[in-house]
Formats: C-alpha cells, structure tokens, sequence
C-alpha cells in the first residue's frame, strides 16, 4: 500500500462508523468505533485492518524488558 488512503467518517447514533479505502486498489474496509473516541484512534483503527486485509505486517513491537514486577 504506497498510495494515499481515504477516510470517511458517519456517526450513527453514538457510534462512528469509518471506513478506510486504499485509493490505488480500490479496497475498502470498515470499522465501529465509539464517537467520543480521539479521531486519529479511529483512523488508526481502521487503517491497521486496511493493511492487514491488504496482507501487509507491521513490525512486531518491542519485547518488553524480562524481570518481575512486584
């Protein structure tokens, strides 16, 4: 996915549904998310499924530190 991504937002009572459409392929996913949530979330939200549907991965996050919390 190196093209621009498309969003587009509807609120539905108290949710929100977005929808996140690859522009070079034409794919397009959606997801529902709270409407109080932070805007960037939702697109987050949305663009993670897009790139998971598109079959791309996304680096592994970092391991967390080994020990033993008390």
């Amino acid at each position: 996915m190196a093209g621009k991504v498309l969003f587009e937002f509807v609120q539905m009572g108290q949710v929100m549904r977005v929808a996140a459409i690859d522009e070079e392929t034409g794919t397009e996913v959606f997801v529902i998310t709270p409407v109080n949530a932070a805007r960037i979330h939702m697109e987050r939200l949305a663009l993670a499924k897009l790139r998971r549907k598109l079959g791309e991965t996304e680096p592994p996050p970092s391991p967390r530190p080994s020990g033993r919390y008390a």
